[in-house]
């Protein structure tokens, strides 16, 4: 199963028009949250942005100073990572650089591990949205507007049903919401 998860403001942007998503900071509730879907993954799909964001959990031990952030650089650490990029030519960590199409990547990410498999990225997930391979759609919605950026969802060329499985507000005032495809 491949799933798309991602914070997102209520208007449906995971960064703002300057690139930033520092309105995401997650409470101690929602980032135990999030360390637990993190923790029940098999692999990760990513962009070489996302890619390069995420790398600080390998490499800053300041993130590793409190209990939560030690075992979610843990895991993350130990979470195999798929990296789509035209520019990069070596990836570090538990990572790899993607040698085959999407649709074949996301396949056999799948078929490996036996797990859900989580996509990330905006410019990569509208790929696989677009291919038909999301099969759940994660979203953390933060009570916040921020007018533009880069978003959650990709345009897309027909009605894509989707089945309200979860949702859950947390302390903060973010929504979790989580969603199946339905084909």
């Amino acid at each position: 199963m491949l799933i798309y998860s991602m914070s997102v403001s209520v208007d449906g942007f995971i960064a703002d028009r300057d690139g930033g998503f520092g309105w995401t900071g997650p409470s101690d509730e929602l980032f135990q949250h999030q360390l637990e879907q993190v923790a029940a993954l098999g692999a990760y799909l990513l962009g070489r942005r996302l890619y390069e964001t995420m790398r600080v959990w390998d490499t800053e031990p300041a993130l590793r100073a409190t209990e939560s952030g030690a075992e979610f650089a843990e895991i993350w650490s130990a979470l195999p990572k798929i990296v789509f990029s035209r520019t990069l030519t070596a990836v570090e960590g538990n990572a790899r650089l993607a040698t085959a199409p999407l649709a074949e990547e996301a396949a056999a990410a799948a078929a490996t591990r036996g797990q859900v498999v989580s996509i990330g990225g905006a410019t990569l997930a509208a790929e696989a949205i677009r291919l038909d391979l999301v099969d759940e759609l994660r979203m953390v919605r933060d009570p916040v507007l921020v007018g533009g950026g880069t978003p959650y969802f990709p345009a897309v060329d027909r009605v894509l049903p989707l089945e309200l499985l979860e949702a859950r507000t947390f302390g903060s005032g973010a929504v979790y919401e989580r969603y199946r495809r339905i084909r």
